[in-house]
């Protein structure tokens, strides 16, 4: 891949996008333990209604955006946003089983290796990434493990469990590095429109062929699927594809682990899953993490940034 052009100075209005996808994204794991569905059901429910509620803007809106997209000068970009369709059905395909293979916490551990797998995904890319930035990768993930208790299972399914979850880290990685490279020339509205759309159709496919059951689930459980459409869907995903047009997908796979916090507040106050004292220390680790990966990698990129020289007529300072 090419290196990613550069971004545009963050402005409040994604600063907010990206506060209000970490606390939208926050509400899955507990809504998904509140459904009473196969995991793999609500990730097609999810995806496929997005795109019912998406497509009516998209269609008539970013007519144009689609038609460039099937000319022949837009089929990389358009080939950016299935690959990244494909992707994200691999990571719900892959992390969302893993949970029933081994424990919840060594799931959710392995799963937020995401951010490893960006930054050596943006070193492919010929993206150098300063020191205090893995340094932060490192305190978050570790942070992450910690507040999630991960254990270790010694059985062999336990081992296919924490495979399945790894990769299931590596494919939220590669939806995330496509999406960075889609967003740079397209809307979100179309991108997350072809993403959601492509992601739904392979689960479907993969539901269907693994007699998975899709319909018939009670008034509470479709509830909560609703709930997961409009908020980790349509809040949560749709506004860190958003902010890829101006945050490295690094620094949002970063960013998308104070979903562990969030959702332990969630599940603490609707699920009366009291946190236990090693995840309080977890999540601190994980938020020095995220604040020394946003604020470092930040000061670590004016300082790369050459200062813009002077017109040549221009007379220097005098002392």
């Amino acid at each position: 891949m090419l290196p990613v052009s550069p971004r545009p100075p963050l402005d409040p209005l994604t600063t907010g996008a990206i506060g209000l996808a970490v606390v939208a994204v926050s509400s899955s794991a507990p809504l998904i333990a509140y459904a009473a569905a196969p995991a793999l059901a609500i990730a097609l429910w999810r995806n496929l209604l997005a795109v019912v509620v998406l497509s009516p803007f998209s269609l008539t809106r970013r007519r144009g955006e689609f038609r460039a997209l099937a000319a022949p000068t837009g089929r990389r970009e358009g080939l950016f946003c299935v690959v990244s369709g494909i992707a994200l059905a691999a990571h719900f395909a892959t992390w969302m089983p893993s949970v029933r293979l081994t424990s919840v916490a060594m799931a959710t551990a392995l799963v937020a290796t995401q951010p490893v797998w960006q930054g050596l995904i943006a070193r492919a890319q010929g993206r150098r990434l300063p020191p205090v930035v893995w340094t932060g990768i490192a305190v978050a993930v570790g942070g992450a493990v910690v507040a999630t208790g991960a254990d270790v299972g010694v059985s062999g399914r336990a081992v296919a469990g924490d495979l399945l979850a790894v990769t299931g880290g590596v494919f939220a990685a590669v939806y995330t590095a496509f999406g960075e490279r889609a967003r740079a020339s397209i809307s979100t509205t179309t991108y997350t429109t072809i993403c959601y759309g492509i992601c739904a159709v392979i689960l479907l496919v993969i539901c269907l062929l693994g007699g998975i059951r899709v319909v018939g689930f009670d008034g509470r459980t479709w509830l909560a699927i609703l709930a997961l459409v409009a908020g980790a869907q349509l809040l949560g995903h749709s506004m860190f594809n958003y902010a890829l047009h101006k945050v490295s997908a690094t620094t949002v796979s970063v960013l998308i682990l104070l979903e562990v916090p969030g959702a332990a507040l969630l599940a603490w106050l609707w699920l009366d899953q009291v946190p236990r004292p090693y995840a309080l220390v977890g999540m601190i680790l994980l938020l020095v993490g995220v604040a020394v990966v946003v604020l470092g990698g930040a000061r670590a990129a004016r300082r790369a940034t050459p200062p813009t020289p002077l017109p040549a007529d221009a007379a220097p300072l005098e002392s």
